[in-house]
């Protein structure tokens, strides 16, 4: 849908540079992106990606990454600096919200907004339902003899176990997320069944936790501490609900900063998740 746009500026599906350089303005901005997290996005969903170009100059993008059109997540909407506050940013905003429309037929679109930007998200329709605190440390943790580490032995496990635990089914998407080079993978089981598994994956600057789920912080304690025994002495970051009581004190307890805020939000029903078991967000930008 065109709208709004002054001559020889359109919408289109971006190119595979045109994500690399989307990618490139998110580490501009501090959100230190995962490494392979465009192309896993890409790979899933390539019509997720957005273009705004003025000719064939890139000026701004954002993604609607639409699991199974029952799920969609909006991401990355960002105006290259020179054409800020020219009106175009929020012709891109209302492109991306028709495009969710047209992906998502089926329940909620969520995001991760920016404290500042909620009055803006709230005007087409979103609703808060609780804060992501990013903390920050240094990876500090002991192996643990307990733990699953090769993926192959249990994706099987971890995709019936993620179920619950996100509005709609992602299994494409998380095989490929936990599988993605130079990640580690934590399990662990408990009379034969998955309680919890994490993911630490590589980033422009040390690594981030995520997801991280688990039946009780015990299990989120160990699999974290692992995790970290892996990455020894590389900045390590977290997004965590503020509404799991355990996740902020597990943060408290290892000794990490908060560094970052923004509020979950969602367009259409919220979905009702087990908060309790997340203990880390697989993704700012993707849900």
């Amino acid at each position: 849908m065109i709208m709004e746009l002054p001559p020889g500026v359109s919408f289109a599906a971006m190119t595979l540079e045109e994500i690399a350089e989307l990618g490139a303005w998110a580490a501009g901005e501090g959100w230190n992106p995962g490494r392979n997290d465009l192309s896993i996005a890409h790979g899933v969903d390539p019509d997720a990606f957005i273009a705004l170009r003025e000719g064939e100059t890139l000026v701004g993008g954002g993604s609607v990454f639409s699991y199974g059109g029952r799920f969609g997540f909006l991401g990355l909407f960002i105006m290259r600096r020179e054409y800020r506050n020219r009106g175009l940013g929020g012709a891109l905003w209302r492109h991306l919200i028709a495009r969710s429309k047209e992906r998502v037929r089926e329940g909620a679109v969520g995001l991760d907004g920016v404290f500042a930007m909620i009055p803006y998200y709230e005007k087409s329709g979103f609703r808060q339902a609780y804060r992501h605190i990013r903390f920050q440390g240094v990876a500090a943790g002991a192996p643990d003899a307990g733990v699953m580490r090769d993926v192959g032995d249990f994706l099987a496990d971890i995709l019936v176990y993620d179920r619950p635990l996100f509005p709609a089914p992602r299994e494409k998407f998380l095989a490929r997320w936990v599988a993605q080079p130079g990640a580690h993978v934590a399990g662990l089981y408990e009379k034969g069944k998955l309680a919890g598994y994490g993911v630490a994956r590589p980033c422009l600057t040390g690594y981030k936790i995520g997801p991280l789920a688990a039946n009780d912080p015990l299990t989120a304690h160990r699999l974290l501490s692992d995790l970290m025994a892996r990455v020894a002495s590389e900045r390590i970051q977290i997004d965590m609900p503020d509404v799991n009581v355990a996740a902020m004190a597990l943060a408290e307890r290892f000794g990490f900063k908060q560094v970052f805020g923004c509020v979950r939000m969602y367009g259409g029903p919220a979905p009702d998740l087990p908060v309790d078991r997340i203990f880390g967000v697989t993704s700012l930008e993707f849900g």
